[in-house]
C-alpha cells in the first residue's frame, strides 16, 4: 500500500516538473524573442531650437472704454416735438438733439417781457419824480425791485425753454435712438448714447511685481479679436497710485488712437507694453513643450532617439515660447508627436506638415 502510495506520488511530481520546466522555458524563449525584437520608430516632426531676438513686453488683457461716453438725457419733463439726429450719426459739440414742447413757455415768455417793458418805464418815470421831488426814496427802491424781479422771472422761463433744447454736450458718435416724436418724458430719461471714439482708452491691470517695470508714457501696442491684421499703437497715460488689495494688482490706462473708429468701448484687447531693451532668447514653438505639474519637457532628438530634456520657459509670444533654460541652440526639438513617446524611444522625422511658430498668429479663414 505504501508503495503504491510513493509511486504515485513521483509520478505526479514528476508530471508537475515537466510542466513548470515547459512554461519557464516558453517564458525564457518569449523573453528572449521579445529582446530580439527592435521597437518600429515613432514618425515625428522636429524642428532647431533657435536663438532669436525677443522683444523685451508685458502682456495683459485689457477693455477699451471712450474717452468720453454718457447716456443723454433731459433735464426737464416735456412732450417731445422734434427729433434733430439720427442714429449712429457724428455729431458736432453743440448739435440740437431733442427740442421739447415750449408753447406754453413760450406764451408765458411773452408776457413776463411785456412786464419787464413796463417796469422798465416805470423806474424811469420813478428817477425823474425823483428828480423833481415829487416821489419818495421808496416809490422809486419799489419801482427799481419790481424790475429785477421781473427781469429774472424772464431770465429764468428763458433757461426754461433753453433747457428744453437738447444739446450734444461734446462731439461724438450717437447710438440708437430710445425716444420718439411726441413721446412725453419725465425727468431724467435715457434719450441715446454718446461717445467720443477717437481716440479710446485701453484698460488693464498688472501683477504688483511688474510696477517697476512700468511708467507713463511708454508705447503699447493692441490686438483686438475683431481685427486680427491690425496693431493699434498707444501710449500708457496713468498708473493707478494704489495696489488692489484683493488681487494686488494695479490699474494702468492707455490712449489707443483710433482715427477709422473701429474700435468700440467695450471691447476686449491683447494689450502688450514695450519695454526697453531686447534679449536673446532660444525660441520653441509652445507645440514642442509637454506640459506637465512637476515640470516642463520637450524631446531632444540625438542619433534619431528622443531623449526627455526638462526646461524652464519664459514670455510667449502667438504660437513661440522663450526657453530660458535646459536647451542649447541648434540642437532638434520634437515638435508634433510626443504623445506617442518615452525616454529612449527611436523616431524617424516627417516635416511634411509642422506645427505653426508665429509671433502674431491669425484665425484661419472661412
Amino acid at each position: 500500500m505504501k508503495k503504491s502510495l510513493i509511486l504515485t506520488a513521483l509520478v505526479a511530481l514528476a508530471v508537475f516538473g515537466a510542466i513548470f520546466g515547459y512554461k519557464y522555458l516558453a517564458i525564457r524563449r518569449g523573453m528572449a524573442a521579445q529582446a530580439a525584437m527592435v521597437r518600429p520608430p515613432t514618425t515625428v516632426s522636429v524642428a532647431p531650437a533657435q536663438e532669436n531676438i525677443w522683444p523685451n513686453t508685458i502682456n495683459a488683457v485689457g477693455s477699451l472704454a471712450s474717452i468720453r461716453g454718457i447716456m443723454v438725457k433731459n433735464e426737464l419733463e416735456g412732450t417731445i416735438r422734434r427729433i434733430a439726429f439720427t442714429s449712429g450719426a457724428a455729431v458736432a459739440q453743440g448739435d440740437l438733439l431733442v427740442e421739447l414742447d415750449t408753447t406754453v413757455e413760450s406764451a408765458q415768455l411773452a408776457g413776463l417781457e411785456a412786464s419787464a417793458k413796463l417796469a422798465e418805464l416805470n423806474v424811469t418815470r420813478a428817477r425823474e419824480l425823483r428828480t423833481n421831488s415829487t416821489n419818495t426814496q421808496a416809490d422809486l427802491d419799489t419801482a427799481e425791485a419790481t424790475l429785477l424781479q421781473t427781469r429774472s422771472a424772464v431770465d429764468q422761463l428763458r433757461a426754461t425753454i433753453a433747457k428744453k433744447r437738447i444739446t450734444a454736450p461734446f462731439a461724438g458718435r450717437l447710438g440708437i435712438a430710445l425716444v420718439y416724436p411726441g413721446q412725453f418724458l419725465g425727468k431724467a430719461e435715457s434719450i441715446v448714447q454718446l461717445e467720443t471714439l477717437d481716440p479710446v482708452y485701453a484698460d488693464f491691470t498688472l501683477p504688483q511685481q511688474d510696477i517697476g517695470r512700468v511708467a507713463a508714457g511708454q508705447t503699447v501696442h493692441l490686438r483686438v479679436d475683431a481685427f486680427p491684421d491690425r496693431v493699434f499703437e498707444g501710449k500708457i497715460d496713468a498708473i493707478a497710485p494704489r495696489v488692489s488689495e484683493a488681487t494686488r494688482s494695479i490699474s494702468l490706462r492707455a490712449t489707443i488712437a483710433n482715427r477709422d473708429e473701429v474700435l468700440r468701448p467695450g471691447m476686449f484687447g491683447h494689450v502688450e507694453i514695450v519695454l526697453a531693451g531686447t534679449e536673446h532668447a532660444i525660441v520653441l514653438p509652445t507645440a514642442a513643450i509637454v506640459y506637465n505639474p512637476y515640470g516642463n519637457f520637450v524631446y531632444v532628438v540625438e542619433n534619431n532617439v528622443a531623449q526627455q530634456r526638462f526646461i524652464q520657459t519664459g514670455a510667449q509670444r502667438g504660437n513661440l515660447v522663450a526657453v530660458r533654460s535646459g536647451l542649447k541652440p541648434g540642437e532638434a526639438i520634437v515638435t508634433s508627436g510626443q504623445i506617442k513617446l518615452r525616454n529612449g524611444s527611436p523616431v524617424r522625422i516627417d516635416n511634411t506638415v509642422v506645427p505653426s511658430a508665429d509671433p502674431a498668429p491669425k484665425p484661419a479663414e472661412g
